[in-house]
């Protein structure tokens, strides 16, 4: 993201952009981190289309210095539009984006519908980047532990060919939703003053709690967060033969997902060697004080763009010393998200 230059670009009149950007979900967690990504990124938006339910419909909001209106997501919603990012559920992507790419955008999306479709890339630009392409007409951003997960394995595979992840991930309120972020601040009020408070939107008491996510589980035991997170892996770093094992769990932070991982390698990665690596990848920050006890945290990751990893050490219960233990933070409406999307537009501009 080049915000300092696109911000002086604007300031002396040019840079104004010459490509047509559509939002789809704009006024969502997700669709409103979008807006503000693209806004900051070197993406030449000259035009921008934001699309939300009838009800925010009318609604104006500034982007780089212009009025913009909120409007109703129909068939013809895509003329002349280059790149469409879509912030909606699986049920309108796979009902728009074909639209979108009939009328001849590039379609880059959120939501699952497409991620396990063999045509399209799942893509993490530091990872896949070279999957992008101008004949691709749809992309699909990665499930936020998968996309937030693999820029800390990533680079380690380069260095020592992966062969198992153990994980269990830590997921923020804002994986939901802006909902589930209102009804964590709106539960906590009333624990605090003793009320009670029903959940509506997950299926158990946020406050203070914590629960297996909100994801129907399977035959097998596992979630579908953890099924995504197996098969999402898999995918994005090119490894069908991967093997995955990961707990997800919600818990009552509000923005910015956490992992601990153990990860197994073919070739022995030292400690020092792994820190090194770490701290040379893209979208990567080393946060690992062992003195003063400080590691990733959400209310430090949260907001950032880099992926924070720390507790970096060795798994002692691997003897062949093959094993690493780390902790890692992100935040899932950026990197896990709404960045990653922009990300990719970048690429193509």
């Amino acid at each position: 993201m080049t915000q300092t230059s696109q911000t002086a670009e604007r300031d002396a009149g040019v840079g104004i952009g010459t490509k047509t950007v559509a939002v789809i979900g704009a006024t969502g967690a997700v669709g409103a981190e979008m807006l503000r990504c693209l806004e900051e990124s070197s993406y030449p938006t000259g035009t921008l289309k934001a699309f939300a339910s009838e009800r925010s419909a009318g609604k104006r909001f500034k982007f780089r210095g212009k009025d913009v209106e909120m409007q109703v997501l129909t068939d013809d919603a895509f003329a002349g539009v280059d790149v469409a990012l879509f912030a909606s559920e699986s049920d309108i992507s796979k009902q728009y984006v074909p639209v979108a790419v009939k009328a001849g955008a590039v379609a880059i999306d959120n939501s699952s519908a497409f991620r396990m479709d063999a045509s399209v890339p799942l893509v993490v630009p530091e990872v896949n980047g070279d999957l992008i392409t101008l004949q691709q007409k749809i992309y699909a951003n990665p499930n936020c532990v998968a996309a937030i997960m693999v820029m800390a394995l990533w680079p380690l595979h380069r260095e020592g060919k992966l062969k198992r992840v153990i994980a269990s991930t830590y997921q923020s309120a804002s994986g939901a939703g802006r909902p589930a972020m209102d009804e964590l601040e709106e539960s906590t009020r009333a624990y605090l003053k003793g009320e009670a408070y029903p959940p509506k939107v997950l299926p158990h008491p946020y406050a203070f709690n914590l629960f297996s996510h909100n994801t129907t589980i399977g035959a097998d035991g596992y979630n579908g967060e953890e099924q995504k997170v197996v098969a999402e892996l898999r995918k994005i770093m090119g490894l069908p033969e991967l093997r995955v094992g990961v707990t997800c769990v919600r818990v009552p932070v509000l923005r910015a997902h956490s992992m601990a991982i153990t990860a197994e390698f073919a070739d022995k990665v030292s400690v020092d060697a792994a820190r090194a690596v770490l701290a040379k990848a893209p979208g990567v920050k080393i946060v690992d004080d062992r003195e003063k006890n400080h590691f990733p945290m959400p209310i430090e990751s949260g907001g950032q763009n880099d992926v924070l990893v720390g507790r970096i050490r060795e798994d002692i219960s691997d003897p062949t010393g093959h094993s690493l233990a780390l902790f890692i933070s992100g935040d899932q409406l950026l990197k896990g998200a709404a960045l990653n999307a922009v990300q990719i537009a970048e690429r193509l501009a």
